[in-house]
């Protein structure tokens, strides 16, 4: 199979993040206005060009060990963290560094630490106590995720319905309706 230069270009430049129509371009075709994402579309459903793409994906699932076994797996362990791992016995934050690898690698979006005061002292200083503040990073989404990869049609947004030719239905009842009037 051989590509063009600029569609090998494409084809790399696409595996950066997907989207046909910024890899179009820096690709190095040129097209104004709508007629870079119809081209870019055009040339990914190119049969080489598609084969490319899919051959680069694999290799790179490879070489990374990234594949859909892999994102379940961990969009499951993500799902299950349990959030009283963070703190210890008495309901202090734990170290960072004490953490369980699951929530150190994104489950947390961020700390934030803040200084408020609590009152005074016997010689009218103020006592200052420090409130860790942890913000999550989206699990419902890890949910929602897992359910589409599974499809367990737990988030489906649309139904899918057969019906029979409405004509058909509408003369078989007027058959009967004659019939019984008979």
């Amino acid at each position: 199979m051989s590509l063009t230069d600029k569609q090998a270009a494409f084809v790399r430049e696409y595996l950066i993040d997907m989207n046909a129509t910024a890899a179009y371009k820096r690709a190095g075709y040129t097209a104004t206005g709508n007629a870079a994402e119809v081209n870019a579309s055009r040339l990914l459903s190119n049969a080489k060009v598609a084969a490319a793409v899919a051959a680069a994906q694999a290799e790179r699932a490879e070489r990374t060990k990234v594949d859909s076994d892999w994102v379940l797996t961990r969009l499951a362990d993500e799902a299950q963290a349990d959030m009283a791992d963070l703190y210890d016995e008495h309901g202090n934050l734990k170290s960072v560094h004490e953490w369980p690898l699951i929530w150190r690698q994104g489950l947390v979006s961020g700390i934030e630490t803040v200084q408020e005061k609590i009152g005074e002292d016997e010689a009218g200083r103020p006592e200052y106590a420090t409130v860790r503040k942890v913000k999550l990073s989206d699990r419902i989404k890890r949910v929602d995720l897992i359910g589409k990869h599974v499809d367990v049609q737990a988030f489906k947004e649309k139904v899918d319905v057969t019906v029979t030719n409405l004509a058909d239905v509408i003369a078989e009842r007027r058959k009967r309706v004659s019939d019984a009037a008979r």
